[in-house]
């Protein structure tokens, strides 16, 4: 199962030279990729960069990338410097920021962005596993319920045939129905509660979210979509099969389908 949660934090360090610069990362569930970047002022320009490092792990989410620099005393020591064109003037010594050269700090900002990166996604990885065992239980569970469905339907034209003879003969009409006209509308009702057509794309959506879960590439969009068409398939079945026996497995079937729903929402 290769599906991933939209749900993880990961941290990264790299320190040289007397620096260290640390990354938090973390994400929550969103229907697009939007990144936040919280970067020293004297480092936006680096922002692009970190976005574009992020969108190439990460598909969707809503991710919050927090960066801090520190600098040990020897490096503040050695970022003092003598101004000698100022000598005579306020302002001698200049205290230069490890900070003020960005192509400096970038490569440690790289590496602890990549190690923060990787933690993340492992823990996509672990709780993306979790969500999709109980994905695939639950579409079990409805291959299950549209079986039981697909078995009570040819019984459910003569189960109206006979609450059709039920109803009439509690009429106590004195005029006899002829058989054939009962059994025009019985062939008519079994025209409008054909659910063949519905079981069959059902069936499909079942086998294309079952194919999703395996594949490596994000899928939460596509597992969503296909989440709504079970939906529409189920309601026809629901509406047109006008059976005791079908409607209590529809009922089932969407109270799975809607956990689900709520699940998909969590995949990347």
């Amino acid at each position: 199962m290769s599906a991933r949660s939209m749900t993880g934090y990961g941290h990264g360090v790299a320190a040289k030279g007397g620096l260290r610069v640390e990354v938090e990362i973390s994400s929550v569930n969103r229907k697009q990729l939007d990144v936040m970047v919280n970067l020293p002022k004297s480092l936006n320009a680096l922002e692009s960069r970190m976005h574009e490092a992020v969108a190439q792990v990460l598909a969707r989410g809503r991710v919050s990338v927090d960066v801090h620099v520190r600098e040990s005393e020897g490096q503040r020591r050695d970022s003092v410097r003598v101004d000698a064109g100022l000598l005579d003037l306020p302002g001698v010594l200049r205290l230069e920021s490890p900070e003020d050269n960005v192509e400096t700090i970038w490569p440690l900002l790289q590496r602890a962005l990549n190690q923060a990166l990787k933690a993340l996604d492992r823990m996509r990885a672990r709780e993306g596993q979790a969500l999709a065992r109980d994905l695939q239980q639950r579409l079990s569970l409805q291959r299950a319920l549209l079986a039981e469905i697909r078995g009570h339907a040819p019984a459910a034209v003569q189960r109206y045939r006979e609450a059709l003879r039920q109803r009439i003969a509690a009429l106590q009409l004195e005029v006899e129905i002829p058989s054939d006209r009962l059994e025009r509308e019985v062939v008519m009702f079994a025209e409008r509660a054909d659910i063949t057509e519905e079981m069959t794309r059902l069936d499909s959506h079942l086998k294309q979210a079952e194919g999703l879960l395996r594949q490596g590439e994000p899928s939460g969009k596509a597992l969503d979509f296909v989440a709504q068409e079970m939906g529409r398939e189920i309601n026809t079945i629901g509406s047109k099969a006008n059976d005791a026996e079908i409607a209590r497995r529809v009922v089932l079937f969407k109270t799975e389908l809607d956990r689900v729903r709520e699940q998909v929402q969590n995949i990347e």
